[in-house]
């Protein structure tokens, strides 16, 4: 099969992405509107960029109706997020933050999730989260406006917290995280089938 992408409709262009680009890790974002309502979604076009500054991306895509994400709206107003790690644990409450509801409607009261104050940032954490980003936004780069249009979020982390249980003296294991990704539709992976494949010296 040889496809030339501006052939096809923008939704069968994210299918294609979202059946060969997996498992992904999942961003689970908290911000907060300009009236000081939190809101909680999951996005799964995320990964980390740099450690030098710490930093991270994730890509909210406009609905099909070309209407913005509740989420990027708050952090075009608040320049500040923070970034969730899902795993095995929260997978289904989750889920539940992926329901379109209406904006302002607060995704930690629907879903019983736990807000906790943040560090450096106004957004709450998420309590039941192993691991939460504190994050100023950077850059916003808008690739498309309209249906499906792509928006690239690029955030500095400025706080960084860990559950004492996974810790491990800063070196975290993927077998305590137990993070999951997504694959296409509504399938998920979990982490449990690893291997380990060590990088080789450069042959001279």
């Amino acid at each position: 099969m040889d496809l030339d992408p501006e052939s096809l409709r923008a939704r069968d262009r994210y299918g294609l992405l979202i059946a060969v680009i997996q498992p992904r890790p999942i961003a689970w974002i908290s911000s907060l509107s300009p009236e000081g309502i939190p809101n909680l979604a999951p996005f799964s076009f995320f990964t980390g960029i740099a450690a030098n500054p710490m930093s991270v991306c994730f890509a909210p895509v406009n609905d099909r109706n070309g209407k913005k994400k509740d989420t990027l709206i708050n952090v075009e107003t608040t320049r500040q997020f923070v970034i969730n790690i899902a795993n095995e644990e929260t997978v289904e409450k989750m889920n539940l933050t992926a329901a379109a509801y209406p904006y302002g409607v607060s995704e930690f009261e629907k879903a019983g999730l736990t807000p906790l104050p943040s560090t450096s940032v106004k957004p709450p954490r998420l309590a039941e989260s192993p691991v939460s980003m504190e994050c100023e936004l950077l850059q916003i780069v808008t690739l498309a406006e309209g249906p499906l249009g792509g928006n690239l979020v690029i955030g500095k982390v400025v706080r960084f917290h860990c559950k004492d249980e996974i810790w491990n003296g800063g070196k975290i294991r993927h077998q305590d995280l137990k993070t999951v990704g997504r694959l296409e539709g509504s399938w998920y992976a979990r982490t449990r089938d690893d291997f380990e494949l060590p990088r080789p010296e450069a042959l001279l």
